[in-house]
């Protein structure tokens, strides 16, 4: 590939905008958060339980009902869950990874809108993929996108 001098421009375009997102007020929540969470050890420890749990949990669900732990399993998965979901930490974490996937979901959404509006940017949130029926609308172009 050649080198013009619009893919460089292109090129360095994008490599401000990405230092202006790792620069942002969200990126840097999110670090945050992040670090704070790897030094909590009551936090850790909960989801080291739940990941330990997790595994049981799929390996009982080759089985599905039929496996003599089900139950006792599912109701222990779901406990552990609840209890890493809720502590402060985890909440908090998970709270700075979404505000931080919806503004690159937002720039990723708006950079291909310019390029052209057919593009599809697959977000895992349906507020973004119905926003211009762009995604994941699913419904066959029922919705009018076609």
């Amino acid at each position: 590939m050649i080198a013009t001098l619009d893919s460089v421009m292109i090129l360095d375009q994008a490599e401000e905008l990405g230092f202006m997102i790792k620069d942002s007020e969200v990126a840097h929540d999110y670090h945050e958060a992040r670090k704070k969470l790897a030094k909590n050890k009551e936090a850790q420890g909960l989801i080291k339980r739940f990941s330990e749990l997790k595994e049981l949990y799929d390996e009982v669900q080759r089985f599905g009902r039929y496996h003599p732990d089900f139950m006792t399993i599912t109701v222990k998965v779901r406990e552990a869950k609840r209890d890493m979901d809720l502590h402060d930490d985890v909440a908090a974490f998970k709270k700075a990874e979404t505000d931080l996937e919806s503004l690159l979901v937002e720039v990723c959404s708006l950079l291909a809108g310019e390029v052209s509006p057919s593009i599809k940017v697959p977000s895992g949130n349906p507020f973004f993929d119905n926003q211009s029926c762009g995604g994941g609308c699913g419904s066959g172009g029922s919705c009018g996108c076609g």
